[in-house]
């Protein structure tokens, strides 16, 4: 089974896990993780709230099924740390000429465009609530206590979700690339896109 996962250490160890709710019946959760790298500054806007980016890639997310949150850049870690701690500091590369940040924490983006690192989104997934036994429910008809009927085996759906979680971050960019490139073909957008670089 291949679960997307771009350390080898840490996929063999989610297999072990996986492998192990099996038998015990337990379902397990977890999150997925799509890093975008490479996106130019300014997709995005910061102009309404409905065209922030990290506002478009985070209702793609949790539009998916068993998503129940989101979070761009280390959301959850900066929200229980101080101000001081979450600082994204700005430097400069003489010999490369360009400027870079000293930390990633904001994700890729700020005020709501792409600021030129790596975009870095992630959804929590809940785990999946049926199980190998049939859970306790009610009869339709009398009203009386009754057992479910056992409707599906898998107990993860972190691989799955992950691809899923690639095109619906594909899918949003590919439209911010559009709304900022324009153009009514793939070589005017591209003129559009290097005339911007």
């Amino acid at each position: 089974m291949l679960l997307g996962c771009v350390d080898a250490d840490a996929e063999r160890e989610m297999k072990s896990r996986r492998r192990g709710g099996v038998p015990n019946r337990r379902h397990s959760g977890r999150h997925l993780e799509v890093v975008a790298r490479g996106l130019p500054l300014g997709l995005g806007s910061f102009v309404t709230w409905d065209s922030r980016l990290d506002g478009r890639l985070a209702q793609a997310i949790v539009s998916m099924q068993a998503v129940k949150g989101v979070e761009v850049g280390f959301a959850e870690e900066g929200a229980q740390s101080f101000g001081s701690k979450v600082q994204d500091t700005i430097h400069y590369n003489r010999e490369d000429r360009r400027f870079f940040r000293g930390n990633n924490r904001a994700g890729g983006i700020e005020g709501g465009m792409t600021n030129g690192e790596d975009l870095r989104v992630r959804g929590f997934l809940k785990p999946i609530s049926t199980l190998r036994r049939p859970l306790e429910s009610v009869d339709l008809e009398t009203r009386e206590p009754s057992k479910a009927a056992y409707e599906r085996s898998d107990v993860c759906v972190v691989p799955a979700a992950g691809v899923i979680g690639e095109a619906m971050v594909a899918i949003v960019l590919a439209g911010a690339m559009l709304e900022k490139f324009g153009g009514d073909s793939l070589h005017e957008t591209k003129r559009n896109y290097e005339g911007y670089l």
